[in-house]
């Protein structure tokens, strides 16, 4: 044991050196001399008996036991060695797994990449196998449900700045939901299983939900009703103070802290003015298992058809929570560091815009450009190039077609079908008098505005407040 120990310090030495002749810039056949001695020592050392060692490697995402019975829908490949790998199925546990091996405990961080489902595509409703996510996540120790409170924030000002419809963010806390299992008599070992149960009541009846936990997962009809009673109810902050004076609920000590930071994440989201958008709702489960405490999902609404009646979701396009103990899976000594975030559902909204543009028959405009330098007669494309750079260098987005002699009438429709709404055409008549002809796509109505005034006018019509194209 002697002889071992003074390995271990020799290894801890010579890790030392080579840390600092990193740090110093050292030359690399100097650092890699040292590593070598340092590999030399570790193989003496050999390997530590009865001590598994978790090592995290870029490719391999270890993904299984995290997201419970949506499991089934990570994409499982082999390399060719024979090594298992996987599809990142969310942006959640890589970023959890970079925490853990780059050792950071504090960084609020925004990301956009695709993952991958292995599930059935519905194109209409925006569901694909492969897709984009768009998440935000805090990583830190920090007081209660302060950067809770911001992530819903970000999350509503994403959803208003989007126009999409109305919206109502739903919230629970799994803290809540598992000391209501435990109040109602589900065994611990059927927490999650029953929590992907709970999670379907925004897709089907209690009815099927129930006839899902008694007769596939084993549970009593009465266990069950008494399950059904906590889930159908939803409100504010009124609910959550209701639910403190529940006489079992609030005798749990895990439901009790979840109500209690629910009520405080109340008062933040007021100061923040987004109260009226959140909904206590105990039927929200969110299936995935490395959710520990605040969990959020935003739906759009649908408008009622007869007055009187609730809003009708019509579909998830955002969603959330707290996962304080994913980073420690990853970490060797199992270390956590806190973490909240959301997810927004890329494609979901996209094909949601494009529908509702369709519905109104509006063509989905595919460029950001602001204006279309044309010409009216042959022979004009070095006035064209010259105006074009004149406004790339005033910032304006234009572009031309790339002819020497397009006809106005083709350049026309280019404008009609990309959604670009102004021409800036140039003309012999118009050379001679110092002025460009501005054109309306959408009215069709031509102006002369003088050639230096020419920029203003564009941005003044293409600005978002104004917009009088």
């Amino acid at each position: 044991m002697a002889e071992r120990a003074a390995l271990e310090e020799l290894v801890r030495l010579q890790g030392e050196r080579v840390r600092g002749l990193k740090q110093q810039k050292a030359s690399a056949e100097q650092i890699e001399e040292e590593v070598a001695k340092l590999l030399k020592l570790k193989a003496q050392l050999g390997p530590d008996e009865g001590k598994q060692k978790f090592v995290l490697k870029t490719p391999k995402e270890t993904l299984t036991g995290k997201y419970g019975e949506d499991s089934k829908l990570i994409y499982d490949l082999k390399d060719q060695g024979g090594e298992l790998l996987s599809l990142r199925y969310d942006l959640t546990v890589p970023f959890a797994r970079y925490l853990a091996m780059n050792k950071l405990t504090n960084i609020k961080r925004y990301h956009i990449a695709k993952v991958y489902r292995r599930d059935n595509p519905a194109m209409t409703r925006g569901r694909y196998r492969e897709f984009y996510q768009c998440d935000f996540d805090i990583a830190g120790q920090f007081d209660p449900m302060i950067p809770d409170a911001e992530c819903l924030k970000i999350m509503c000002e994403i959803l208003s700045s989007l126009q999409i419809g109305d919206f109502l963010v739903k919230v629970n806390d799994r803290r809540i939901l598992d000391g209501m299992f435990a109040i109602c008599g589900v065994p611990d070992s059927k927490f999650r299983t029953i929590c992907s149960s709970v999670d379907k009541l925004d897709k089907v009846s209690w009815e099927e939900v129930k006839n899902e936990m008694v007769g596939e997962k084993g549970l009593t009809p009465e266990v069950a009703d008494h399950i059904g009673d906590y889930v159908q109810q939803h409100g504010g902050v009124s609910l959550v103070e209701q639910l403190l004076q529940d006489p079992k609920l609030s005798q749990n000590k895990q439901a009790l802290e979840g109500l209690e930071d629910l009520k405080l994440l109340f008062e933040y989201l007021t100061l923040f003015g987004i109260a009226d958008k959140i909904s206590f709702d105990l039927s929200l489960a969110r299936g995935l298992d490395y959710y520990t405490g605040v969990i959020y999902e935003a739906v759009l609404l649908q408008t009622p058809v007869r007055p009187g009646e609730e809003p009708l979701g019509v579909g998830s396009v955002a969603a959330g929570g707290r996962y304080d103990g994913l980073v420690g899976m990853f970490d060797p000594k199992g270390r956590k560091v806190p973490c909240v975030g959301l997810s927004i559902g890329v494609e979901r909204i996209f094909s949601i815009v494009e529908q509702r543009l369709e519905a109104l028959e509006e063509k989905v405009r595919t460029t950001e450009t602001q204006v279309l330098v044309a010409s009216a007669q042959k022979r004009l494309l070095e006035e064209r190039l010259k105006l074009v750079s004149e406004l790339w260098d005033a910032g304006i987005k234009a572009e031309l077609l790339y002819k020497k002699n397009p006809k106005l009438l083709n350049q026309l429709q280019y404008c009609e079908e990309a959604g670009i709404p102004l021409v800036a055409i140039i003309g012999e008549q118009e050379l001679k008098d110092g002025v460009i002809k501005l054109r309306s796509v959408a009215s069709r109505e031509e102006v002369d505005v003088r050639r230096e005034d020419l920029v203003e006018e564009i941005k003044r019509r293409t600005s978002p407040a104004l917009c009088i194209c």
